[in-house]
């Protein structure tokens, strides 16, 4: 299986888009089976799909701005929500790591 960090560099083979928090349907194929499940009997509701989650914290490493200052009107969530979803992504144990996806290395 590969690891997100090889998923990014065949993403980063292509042009360079406006927005490049987007993540298109190619690269959205690549990176979903790596990223674990939300656990099913996690306290509230699931908000957001994992691909606006995503898309939000790409947003925010891209501007470099603070998660209060994700704009609601983007879509992604709030700041706390895709905050939430990165650490739930980094977690010990979890099958794949957004650090290594974020990772310019």
């Amino acid at each position: 299986m590969q690891g997100l960090r090889d998923v990014v560099d065949v993403g980063r083979g292509r042009g360079v888009t406006t927005r490049p928090w987007i993540v298109d349907d190619d690269l959205w194929a690549r990176i979903e089976p790596l990223l674990p499940p939300w656990p099913e009997r996690s306290p509230g509701p699931k908000p957001v799909p994992d691909r606006l989650c995503l898309q939000g914290i790409l947003y925010v490493l891209h501007h470099d701005i603070s998660w209060q200052l994700l704009p609601l009107e983007l879509g992604f969530g709030s700041g706390q929500t895709c905050w939430r979803c990165l650490d739930h992504w980094q977690r010990p144990g979890s099958s794949s790591s957004c650090i290594a996806f974020c990772s310019p290395n």
